[in-house]
């Protein structure tokens, strides 16, 4: 045995290379991610709101704004170092304890202070800890789906196949090597590197956001400069021209929404919690209703990651697993001999499959115990187990391995070898993978030195699969009703790959893209072949990455499910990464935006479902919030600009108003039911704004039926010869009624106003009545009355604002149905 590397060496090279793990990134401060999100127009607005209430004296609400501000950059703060963790995880998984040779000894140390050149000893069950190859093999087999996405392990020996890479799993064997890449060097932390190199882009929401609201900001500095103006030289009073100036400000600045926002994000990500989805990044939520890709790894996401016995052929007959209990007799003598040729308590998924299949169909056999092992050999794919029987003086043997093995060992004649041949070939065109079982009887006391020295009977042949999640068909189907393409990518063959995606249900799974054709194409070919392709299969991860950013250069919003390591770089780079919470690798799950708590891939559609209703709820809520504004503005400019007319709006009743805006935002829209057929209708068009003509139009229009409503009371009033308190406290009354008429009308684009009351949003009524009996004490008590400058002028006078509220609502709901009956027909 080599005496690798001497102690000494191998410390000074580690001087020089470097441990094994990948380089930690600076994280920013506290200080640079706080003006990072201060620079932001939406905060801009909060603190400018914040600033104004202060200002005026209204230091609760000053404050409580100013605090959403701390609140939003501690959030933002939290998950910017829960990225870091990524890297974190990534190296603790690069780096697990190690048995090394140094100056002839066999010491553990930890697997960071590994360096090139180091011999390395394996076992089943160690986690490999740097890039190394192969010198010697004793039926080293290992798992390599963290890396490559296949679920079957991997023979390792030292002519072929003898590459092994770091956090790969051993699952059967040993071996020794030669470590040849450690760190950031190694195919793992090249996957980190690529993390590192990923820029993820701000949602088009986000964007529309700043855009709109910064907009707003300016439209809004140069209204009040006007309102002003206007008020000091048509009234020659500068205090009263500054109040007036500040109310049009408040008017204009609709400050509700960046904490709506944060707060529908917020509580998006607590009803996807109880769903069993964890939201890592809460901007992914509004995303969620827009995807229109979704793709899934097969291995772990798919599939169950495990491998299970689906067909056995014995006696003549394939039987599936469906028919294994209603043919034990014909099953059982296989499923001994493949039982007796596995390992007891193996780590290896094929041996544990077929564990699984014996103990189900509970065969009978004499009791023995296991006298020798013939592993697998890089000249004959077959491994020998030999037992001993009690009391007995002969040797029953038993062996399973690959078909071509087995039917050597039995010395097959050509006419059953074409036999079982065609078997194994119908059986692989499912994508299953075939083993081929043997056993015979040793007589003699000393055993031979090779199996092949044994004499064999063919006894059938064992196909194996890994199932798919029974909730995944059901699943795809949802996605395709919801317009939703599902592409399948598998580091897996064609034809497993082909198999799955029949099963599942995807539409074309017939065409597959292999990872060699991929390599042969352009960026402009991938995007245009990757329109009518489903199915990838030998894919490598560079690969998953160049098809995410095909689709997105598609135009394509997409989502991206993995568990696995090789997943992350995708997971990162796509819209919405998906990882799976049970399964998955701390580096996968730290590169997503959502975890999937139960890998349900159910939850995945369940997901999206809910970032459809957060999304529409969102708009609804925004599309209030504009409409609300128009009359608040209207009532503060008029009077500006007609000196005979009373003042309607001071900073008071905007305040007053807020209280209502504020909660009726945060919790009737955001509680409200999804709209019907949500997921019958196709994504929301990528190019299309959240704030689109059509959406602006018709909040525009809500709120000048409001105004309209509101002036005619107003008009109305004045007519009756009132005083300035009574017009003020009727004309402000009929805002409020016709504010939650308002409400009614828009907390849903397809039901009828009548829904709030069947399906018991709770939360529009307490905020109604609130609202009316907040109105009730300022008209009637008279410290209240001071406050807001109001005057009594006797119940009757209310009737007028209810009359124009209910013509009001009835005309919204006119037009309502009117446009939900046009969106369906297009």
């Amino acid at each position: 045995m080599t005496n690798g590397l001497t102690a000494h060496y191998a410390a000074r090279l580690l001087t020089e290379v470097g441990y094994n793990e990948l380089p930690s990134a600076k994280p920013k401060s506290v200080w640079k991610i706080a003006i990072e999100v201060i620079k932001e127009p939406m905060f801009l607005l909060l603190l400018a709101c914040g600033t104004l209430y202060l200002l005026l004296g209204d230091y609760t609400e000053g404050v409580v704004l100013m605090c959403w501000v701390f609140v939003i950059i501690g959030i933002t703060f939290y998950q910017h170092r829960k990225t870091e963790k990524s890297l974190e995880a990534l190296r603790q998984l690069s780096s697990p304890r190690a048995l090394v040779i140094r100056d002839g000894v066999e010491m553990s140390i930890s697997g960071r202070e590994i360096v090139p050149g180091d011999i390395i000893i394996l076992h089943e069950g160690d986690r490999v800890p740097a890039d190394a190859i192969l010198l010697e093999s004793n039926h080293l087999t290992v798992d390599e789906s963290i890396l490559t996405g296949e679920s079957v392990p991997v023979l390792k020996n030292e002519n072929t196949e003898a590459a092994l890479n770091s956090g790969t799993l051993v699952v059967q064997g040993s071996g020794l090597a030669r470590v040849l890449k450690t760190g950031a060097h190694t195919k793992i932390g090249k996957i980190g590197a690529s993390l590192i190199s990923i820029d993820q882009d701000a949602t088009r929401l986000q964007l529309e956001m700043r855009g709109l609201i910064r907009n707003l900001l300016i439209g809004g500095a140069v209204v009040s400069v006007l309102v002003f103006l206007a008020f000091y030289f048509n009234r020659d009073n500068l205090l009263y021209a500054l109040l007036n100036g500040l109310s049009a400000a408040m008017a204009l600045l609709p400050e509700e929404f960046p904490v709506v926002f944060t707060i529908f994000l917020a509580l998006g990500a607590w009803r996807l919690s109880r769903n069993n989805v964890l939201t890592r990044k809460p901007s992914a939520i509004e995303t969620l209703g827009s995807a229109t890709v979704l793709c899934s790894d097969k291995t772990g996401t798919i599939t169950q990651n495990k491998m299970e016995v689906t067909a056995l052929y014995a006696l003549g007959n394939v039987m599936f697993k469906a028919d294994f209990t209603a043919h034990q007799d014909d099953v059982r003598e296989l499923l001994e001999v493949l039982h007796c040729a596995s390992a007891a308590n193996s780590v290896d998924p094929m041996e544990k499959a077929i564990q699984h299949a014996y103990n189900q169909t509970n065969p009978q056999t004499q009791s023995a115990e296991a006298f020798r092992e013939y592993p697998l050999r890089k000249d004959l794919f077959a491994m020998t187990r030999v037992y001993k029987y009690t009391g007995n003086a002969t040797y029953r043997v038993y062996c399973k391995g690959a078909p071509e093995a087995i039917y050597a060992l039995c010395k097959e004649s050509a006419a059953a070898i074409e036999k079982y041949t065609a078997i194994v070939h119908e059986l692989a065109a499912h994508g299953y993978r075939v083993l081929a079982a043997a056993s015979g009887i040793w007589s003699e006391e000393t055993l031979p030195e090779n199996q092949q020295e044994f004499t064999f009977s063919f006894k059938g042949l064992v196909a194996f699969e890994d199932p798919i999640r029974p909730e995944v068909p059901d699943a795809i189907r949802e996605c395709r009703e919801a317009g939703i393409h599902v592409v399948m990518i598998t580091g897996d063959y064609p034809e497993t790959a082909k198999s799955i995606a029949r099963q599942i249900g995807m539409k074309d799974w017939g065409a597959v893209l292999t990872g060699r054709e991929l390599q042969g194409l352009s960026e402009a070919e991938l995007q245009s072949t990757i329109k009518q392709t489903n199915v990838f299969a030998r894919i490598v991860p560079e690969q998953k990455l160049q098809i995410i950013r095909a689709l997105k250069a598609n135009g394509e919003t997409v989502a991206m499910t993995g568990d696995g390591v090789n997943d992350a770089p995708a997971l990162k780079s796509s819209d919405i990464g998906v990882a799976m919470g049970l399964k998955g690798t701390d580096v996968a799950r730290e590169a997503s935006a959502l975890v999937l708590l139960d890998d349900n891939f159910a939850s995945i559609v369940g997901a999206i479902r809910a970032g459809r209703r957060i999304f529409d709820n969102l708009q609804k809520a925004m599309s209030y919030i504009i409409a609300i504004h128009i009359p608040i503005i209207g009532l503060v400019l008029i009077p500006a600009f007609f000196s005979s007319l009373p003042v309607l709006l001071m900073p008071m009743h905007i305040v007053f108003l807020e209280l209502i805006i504020d909660p009726v935002c945060a919790l009737a829209f955001e509680s409200e039911q999804e709209e019907r057929g949500i997921m019958q209708r196709p994504p929301r068009d990528a190019t299309s704004k959240f704030f689109g003509w059509k959406k602006m139009g018709y909040s525009l229009f809500k709120g000048l039926l409001l105004l309209c409503m509101v002036l005619g009371v107003y008009f109305l009033t004045l007519n009756e010869g009132h005083s300035d308190g009574e017009i003020r406290a009727i004309a402000f009354s009929s805002l409020v009624i016709g504010n939650i008429f308002l409400i009614l009308s828009s907390l849903s684009d397809s039901r009828s106003f009548t829904a709030v009351f069947s399906e018991r949003n709770y939360s529009v009524f307490l905020i109604a009545i609130l609202a009316l009996f907040i109105l009730l004490l300022s008209m009637v008590v008279p410290a209240m009355q001071g406050i807001f400058d109001f005057e009594f002028p006797g119940i009757n006078h209310f009737i007028p604002a209810f009359i124009g509220s209910a013509i009001m609502l009835a005309v919204l709901e006119l037009v309502k149905f009117g446009l939900h009956n046009q969106k369906a027909r297009d």
